[in-house]
């Protein structure tokens, strides 16, 4: 039995804030026993010369659920089969483009979570909130118009995927907050304003009243966690602020007020700049209406706007893709996009140190330090030096998942 796997001749990038360098790294019993020095004498030495190694990438906005055309899975157009073929695929091209981690923001059910975590489907961690929560014709009620509400339950597939909720009132909020707990979920999602891919309202509207949200917020804190809330419009921010959520996906034009008050309440933000891009670049391949292409490109600077704001505020920024759709191997798009806005190793920092904060799993991952989990990434070239890498899958090399060997392009 051997020492343990030794990292040998890459560029570290620890995302703790010191300077990337040149240095070994001990791998041992699932966790980083050594970084610097000599191999032990024992150990399985892994060449990395040339390589750009990093932390497991972590994505703290995905829908595994939704890895099929969304029109055709949830309109009954494909089997319960194809549905988690699709799943279980993009579960384990996650993994295989360097995404050692992901927070599901709504969708899948626990059971998903579980056979990842079992090992019998490769795949991410996954830290998971069950179905967004919705209100009736909101963001999430992808029914069509003519659809009676009371069937939009038939969409459940149990233990794989519940897409959304439909809460109307705070007695229904409690009661269908308690049934995700009950499920498994980690969290809770709410929808409060319009979507981008939304059929029945606009992104200037808000929904779910402050008691609704505050309904929420409650249950989740009694069970020592919290709400994330869906958001493209400052009016459904601030509501859900002040109500008492942790978290903000997307943030569609935060202003300065808005950003101080996120901050005042410790209130978080993961912009989503990929999903935006993807719906503008490839509406058809997704199997979305054209028109939504549009609204897509107006909110992609008022997301880029908002991120700015809610930095300079002083808000913690985190990182998420948010794609949908059969293709979502190039989730690390999101990092390149980010560099554009930020700096690259700003970008990186926010898919790592940041993310692994968001999801209270700062004392495991995100960053290279002895004692953490080995959750580890080589790139074939330095990242921070060409941002485009981070968005293509053949630039990983190397994946370690808790020490063990996800990919290895090099023996594959």
């Amino acid at each position: 039995m051997t020492a343990g796997l030794w990292l040998h001749g890459a560029t570290l990038i620890t995302a703790t804030g010191r300077d990337p360098e040149a240095a070994g790294l001990l791998v041992e019993a699932g966790r980083i026993a050594q970084i610097g020095g000599s191999a032990p004498p024992d150990a399985e030495v892994v060449d990395c010369t040339g390589l750009t190694v990093t932390p497991g990438l972590i994505d703290a906005h995905v829908h595994m659920g939704l890895a099929s055309r969304l029109e055709a899975s949830v309109g009954y157009g494909m089997s319960i089969a194809e549905i988690a073929a699709d799943m279980f695929s993009n579960c384990a091209q996650t993994l295989r483009t360097g995404f050692t981690t992901v927070r599901d923001c709504g969708g899948i059910d626990a059971g998903l979570a579980r056979v990842v975590a079992s090992g019998k489907v490769a795949g991410p961690r996954i830290v998971q909130c069950g179905p967004i929560h919705c209100q009736t014709g909101g963001h999430g009620h992808y029914a069509s118009e003519w659809e009676p509400t009371e069937m939009w339950r038939g969409r459940v597939i149990p233990g794989l995927r519940t897409l959304a909720t439909v809460s109307d009132g705070p007695d229904q909020m409690r009661k269908n907050a308690r049934e995700s707990f009950r499920g498994g979920a980690e969290f809770l999602k709410l929808c409060v304003t319009g979507g981008v891919i939304s059929h029945h309202d606009k992104l200037t509207d808000t929904q779910f009243s402050t008691e609704e949200i505050a309904v929420a917020v409650g249950e989740a804190a009694a069970r020592g966690t919290y709400v994330t809330v869906h958001a493209h419009n400052v009016e459904g921010i601030r509501n859900a602020v002040l109500a008492g959520v942790r978290c903000v996906e997307h943030g569609t034009g935060i202003d300065d007020e808005t950003a101080a008050l996120m901050a005042d309440h410790q209130v978080s933000l993961v912009p989503t700049l990929a999903a935006v891009e993807a719906v503008i670049s490839n509406v058809d391949g997704l199997g979305l209406p054209s028109h939504f292409a549009e609204r897509a490109a107006r909110v992609r600077d008022a997301m880029i706007d908002g991120l700015l704001a809610a930095k300079a505020a002083g808000v913690r920024v985190g990182l998420g893709s948010d794609l949908i759709g059969p293709d979502q191997s190039r989730r690390g798009a999101e990092l390149t996009l980010r560099a554009a806005v930020e700096s690259p190793m700003e970008a990186l920092i926010a898919a790592t140190r940041v993310n692994a904060g968001l999801l209270g799993l700062d004392s495991e991952i995100g960053t290279l330090e002895v004692g953490k989990q080995a959750d580890i990434v080589a790139f074939a070239e330095n990242p921070l030096e060409n941002p485009a890498l981070f968005a293509e899958p053949d630039s990983v090399v190397l994946v370690l998942q808790n020490g063990v060997v996800a990919k290895d392009v090099r023996t594959s």
